[in-house]
């Protein structure tokens, strides 16, 4: 009887492994297209390199993927983001003809189905911890030379979308809260030092880019990151080095254009404060007079005129110009449907990531409500918080700028679907991630006729 089952204990594991390799090698151009897609959207290589401008990068890597996506066979709409973006098209859909600028709701439209092919390649080929890793780290790199760039330019990303400094600070933003919860992740001093400068370059960023918004978004990412944190001590610590660093490194005319933000000549009527309430305003009747589908996506610079009806802001007209609000854009643009599909996939992220919180977090720290976690265990808690604090950095900071239409938004949901789905593995596979110093690893060998684990779904 050993004789007969030898072959098959001898290769069993070997047929197990084979497969592992054939699946990882199928969607690994997949895998490459996403990160040359972060690279070329956030890094923007060819806005450095003239020659390569005539390229649309964007474009085509996004219908690159969704090629990719499509012959592999693995389109996948169970998670309810994913379902959300149908009806989030069929919105876009009807006001391409009903906008007053059909052109501008046309162009939007594809540019969100081209975000939507980005999604659906994160969420399927970022279909394991070690590729979620892979990614981070190149995400932290990309951005990483993004800030040192907005530091040299004066604040001000890498044109495009990022040219305007305040979306540049929302990114930085963003960013901060991945940079923070990795450096709790490790425990090499060389690597804590990696993510504590990426830290130093965020904060630096948005410094430079003089955004009082963008202050208050950083400001509500520091509170999430310390309440948030593995140990409140440590935290505090590093909280109080980042102020000091800021401190010691803003340029004076940070600070006063931060204190700015309350000045009567700021908040008064004739301020811009007073300019962007003004604006939010007509937005508001934008939405009354359009409740259930607005106005249409993009339309907010070419209806404000009739909204305005002849009203001015001190003799000025504002026709032409944003919303300088997300929030406001998406509901004067987008109505109470909008608000609806959008609100459900960002109440699904946090149900997502709460789920990852609390099913890697051990028994005696769920008692206490999930509210801290030990350094050395799985790096899918930390990076749970990461993106939760990424996800309030935006939602901040985008009560004062238009970005509803930007990437960011869309790509961070994608990552928050994929740490879902790679977070669903069997425990005892998850749990042989992280090691504890001294702890002994037990590897538990695949049994014949028992199915694989896989490291895609």
């Amino acid at each position: 009887m050993r004789g007969k089952l030898a072959p098959l204990a001898a290769t069993g594991p070997k047929v197990w492994a084979a497969g592992k390799l054939g699946q990882a090698q199928e969607s690994k151009t997949g895998f490459y297209l996403v990160l040359a897609y972060l690279l070329f959207e956030f890094g923007r290589p060819q806005e450095l390199l003239p020659f390569l401008r005539v390229i649309p990068f964007g474009t085509g890597l996004s219908v690159l993927i969704l090629m990719n996506v499509l012959s592999s066979g693995k389109l996948d709409f169970s998670r309810l983001q994913t379902k959300l973006w149908i009806p989030f098209f069929a919105l876009m859909a009807v006001h391409v003809p009903l906008a007053r600028n059909n052109f501008w709701a046309l162009m939007t439209f594809k540019d969100m189905f081209l975000l939507f092919c980005v999604y659906l390649g994160i969420i399927i080929y970022i279909n394991s911890l070690e590729r979620m890793m892979t990614l981070m780290k190149m995400w932290m790199g990309i951005l990483f030379f993004l800030a040192l760039m907005g530091v040299k330019s004066g604040g001000h990303g890498i044109g495009a979308w990022m040219g305007d400094e305040n979306d540049f600070c929302m990114v930085m933003d963003m960013a901060a809260p991945f940079a923070y919860f990795l450096l709790f992740s490790v425990t090499g001093v060389s690597q804590k030092l990696k993510y504590l400068a990426c830290l130093g370059a965020f904060l630096l960023g948005a410094m430079a880019s003089l955004s009082r918004g963008g202050f208050i978004g950083l400001a509500s990412v520091g509170v999430y990151c310390w309440y948030r944190s593995p140990k409140k001590l440590n935290a505090l610590v590093v909280v109080l080095v980042a102020v000091l660093f800021m401190i010691a490194l803003a340029p004076e005319t940070y600070w006063d254009e931060i204190a700015s933000s309350t000045s009567e000549e700021t908040m008064g009527e004739d301020g811009t404060g007073g300019a962007r309430l003004y604006t939010w305003g007509i937005g508001m009747k934008m939405f009354f007079y359009n409740p259930i589908i607005g106005i249409g996506q993009k339309n907010f610079p070419w209806t404000f005129d009739i909204y305005e009806a002849g009203e001015k802001f001190h003799d000025r007209s504002f026709a032409g110009r944003e919303a300088h609000s997300a929030w406001v854009t998406l509901i004067s643009e987008l109505g109470l449907a909008g608000i609806t599909i959008i609100g459900l996939m960002l109440l699904q992220c946090y149900r997502d990531l709460k789920f990852v919180r609390m099913r890697f977090a051990p028994v005696d720290i769920k008692k206490k409500h999930g509210q801290t976690i030990r350094e050395g265990e799985d790096v899918r808690i930390y990076l749970a918080r990461a993106m939760e604090g990424s996800m309030i950095g935006y939602i901040v900071s985008s009560v004062f700028i238009s970005t509803l239409w930007y990437p960011s938004l869309w790509v961070l949901l994608g990552f928050v679907v994929a740490l879902r789905n790679i977070s669903e593995e069997p425990v005892a596979e998850a749990s042989s991630l992280v090691l504890k110093p001294g702890q002994p690893r037990k590897v538990t060998l695949p049994r014949f006729s028992a199915r694989p684990l896989s490291p895609t779904r």
